[in-house]
């Protein structure tokens, strides 16, 4: 793949690195320092960064996590920060979906660049370190948050957020609550059509592994698949459901009890791509063939479902385009707030999308061979 393309001048790129660590200096990560955490090109990391299409997907991951590793933070408008027009927000995550992370970033990037607005992202791992984040980034001048899950659901967050007079929109919260702004989909009912697209293939027994229990869309992931199958005329049975993490090692843990039951269900509903690929992998390992022998659904639609074989079907979540909403909402909660005008609570639900692929299959079609395309 080439990696023709213009690369920025560092002049009119900002950057923002906070401290971790008491023997890490302070210091500001430039392009170079991305491109050699991502093991590729100077050029490759401007093509992300700048939204251009011909850059192998693994490699734009690559880019991604080194990006949020590093926190570098793009931003055409920084030389005017000493100016009192300069928009300055903080996107703060903490998801171990590698996939996910890619394209939340990417609709983040893609929209402050566009808006000229100043983006710097952070990772936390707990909430007590989220708490220390915000308010540091406050004191120091960020304005809003963009807050995904598990952050967006903890009251604790959303609380200081407002006391610091600063703004949060929530990207995927499991309820629109407790933030000025909210773009989400409807998790129960996306959980629900998947559900009763699998049953309508013909199955009955169908395992379901749950997402991370600290977030509230996981809850309403589970719920919706209960809901299908009480709704079929089914017993629920609780040997048919585990927990997850929404990461792939949980997913893989979730896949060996699953079909390590007797009888193993005919079909597995995970409630992210990750654990659902996860689960594909523990199949093969079993020399169970995906989709004649089981079939294996996921939830968002990520690069990874896409990318491993068979391709998974699975519900799209707009995840870029609910990140790019967030972004251009609180720019204009922000700008609308210095000019002492009352914000209306900005709320957006977006569609959500039933992607089939080669994953799924009807348990009488065992043998048979591929089903029809994709619809």
């Amino acid at each position: 793949m080439s990696d023709q393309g213009h690369q920025p001048d560092e002049s009119s790129v900002g950057v923002r690195r906070k401290q971790r660590g008491a023997g890490r200096q302070m210091g500001a990560p430039t392009i170079a320092d991305v491109a050699r955490e991502a093991n590729c090109s100077p050029m490759t990391v401007s093509r992300v960064i700048n939204a251009q299409g011909n850059v192998r997907v693994g490699t734009r991951d690559q880019v991604m996590a080194a990006i949020a590793k590093l926190n570098y933070s793009p931003n055409r408008a920084a030389r005017s920060l000493a100016g009192g027009d300069q928009v300055r927000i903080a996107l703060l995550f903490d998801n171990p979906s590698a996939s996910y992370l890619s394209e939340f970033l990417m609709g983040a990037l893609e929209e402050a660049s566009r808006r000229d607005v100043q983006l710097v992202v952070q990772s936390c791992d707990s909430l007590a370190a989220a708490m220390v984040l915000v308010r540091n980034l406050a004191e120091g001048g960020i304005q809003g948050f963009i807050l995904p899950p598990p952050l967006c659901d903890d009251r604790e967050v959303l609380d200081l957020v407002a006391e610091l007079n600063t703004i949060a929109v929530a990207v995927g919260p499991g309820k629109a609550e407790g933030s000025q702004g909210a773009v989400l989909i409807d998790d129960f009912q996306a959980a629900y059509d998947m559900t009763r697209h699998i049953l309508g293939l013909g199955h009955e027994r169908i395992g379901f592994i749950i997402g991370n229990p600290e977030q509230v869309a996981a809850d309403r992931r589970l719920n919706g698949y209960l809901a299908a199958i009480r709704d079929a005329g089914l017993e629920v049975d609780d040997r048919l459901i585990v927990q997850g993490r929404f990461t792939y090692r949980s997913g893989m843990d979730g896949a060996e009890k699953l079909l390590s039951a007797t009888p193993r269900p005919t079909a597995i509903f995970a409630s992210n791509d990750d654990m659902a690929a996860a689960t594909v992998a523990v199949a093969h390992r079993r020399h169970l063939d995906v989709p004649n022998d089981i079939t294996v659904c996921g939830f968002d639609d990520t690069d990874m479902a896409s990318s491993i074989w068979p391709e998974l079907t699975t519900i799209r979540q707009p995840i870029r385009e609910m990140t790019a909403w967030a972004v251009g909402a609180i720019t204009r909660m922000i700008r609308a707030k210095r000019q002492g005008q009352v914000s209306p609570i900005e709320e957006e639900i977006m569609p959500y999308t039933l992607v089939r692929r080669e994953s799924d299959a009807a348990p009488s079609l065992a043998g048979r061979g591929s089903h029809g395309a994709a619809s």
